[in-house]
């Protein structure tokens, strides 16, 4: 068992206001890798769900009409920021990008900090309840400080002060602002087919039901999503517990790193430049 806790006594060894970066990095691509990105599948899922928020992309299609590269086109940026950092050449092109697809539209200070809630609340709560380990102290502070550097270069303000303060404003944000509406309904109409491509071939009977109970009851009546039926909620409870035991007593550590070939999306066979991530025409601007 010392093996499987490897990463974790290395990540308790690090201070987290210096390597913040090297322990999420760490937890992204060797501890919990398909857990992070179906949980930061499931925070970008909520944010595109306040109304104010859904409304934009709406308007703008690419959710609706682009999906597929639209969901590759935000994964890809999110995974260069994490691989490469903000001081690296590929990450600092992902971020001057973000910063150009947005800086065109009227985006409140605090609908992209609840963005950045979701990013830090959501994957962290899907880990506390379905990882194989808890994460640790130091692994919350790392992602609050992720995110909290990620938002200081978009030029958000107010960021809460703490893991813990930000799981308090984004509770309360989420709350009043999560209500139902039209435009979230659309978006996840669009989204859950590749949603669905994640379910298991033997499960597909049930998949719509299963994407379904992987969301909570707020956001399934923020996107008008019925709640599926009592024994598929408790039976995707089940595996995905069961899972987490199977992963800690007989798991053995990842050795080789997510993404150590390169990031790879459907959109991009060939590979991909930064540059031509997102809208390449209309209301991007330098």
């Amino acid at each position: 068992m010392r093996g499987r806790y490897a990463n974790l006594a290395r990540i308790r060894s690090l201070d987290p206001e210096r390597d913040y970066l090297d322990i999420y990095q760490t937890m992204l691509r060797y501890e919990f890798p398909w857990d992070m990105k179906l949980g930061l599948n499931l925070a970008f899922n909520r944010s595109f769900s306040i109304p104010a928020i859904a409304a934009v992309h709406t308007a703008t299609g690419e959710l609706t009409e682009r999906t597929q590269k639209r969901i590759d086109d935000t994964g890809l940026l999110m995974y260069e920021m994490v691989l490469n950092g903000f001081e690296q050449p590929r990450g600092r092109d992902a971020l001057r990008r973000v910063n150009q697809i947005h800086r065109p539209y009227d985006i409140s200070n605090e609908d992209f900090l609840y963005v950045l809630g979701c990013l830090v609340v959501t994957p962290t709560r899907w880990l506390q309840e379905y990882g194989w380990r808890q994460p640790c102290c130091h692994e919350l502070q790392a992602t609050y400080l992720f995110y909290r550097e990620l938002g200081r270069r978009m030029g958000v303000t107010d960021i809460l002060g703490s893991y813990a303060e930000f799981e308090t404003w984004f509770d309360a944000y989420d709350a009043a602002h999560l209500q139902p509406n039209d435009d979230a309904a659309v978006i996840e109409r669009a989204t859950r087919m590749l949603m669905l491509t994640r379910i298991p071939q033997m499960l597909a009977p049930l998949g719509n039901s299963l994407v379904s109970a992987m969301y909570d009851a707020p956001l399934r009546r923020a996107m008008r999503v019925d709640a599926p039926a009592w024994p598929v909620r408790a039976g995707l409870h089940v595996a995905l517990k069961m899972r987490s035991r199977l992963q800690r007593w007989v798991g053995a550590p990842r050795t080789t790193a997510l993404f150590a070939d390169g990031i790879r999306a459907k959109s991009y066979p060939n590979g991909y430049e930064v540059s031509q991530l997102g809208p390449q025409h209309g209301h991007v601007h330098e």
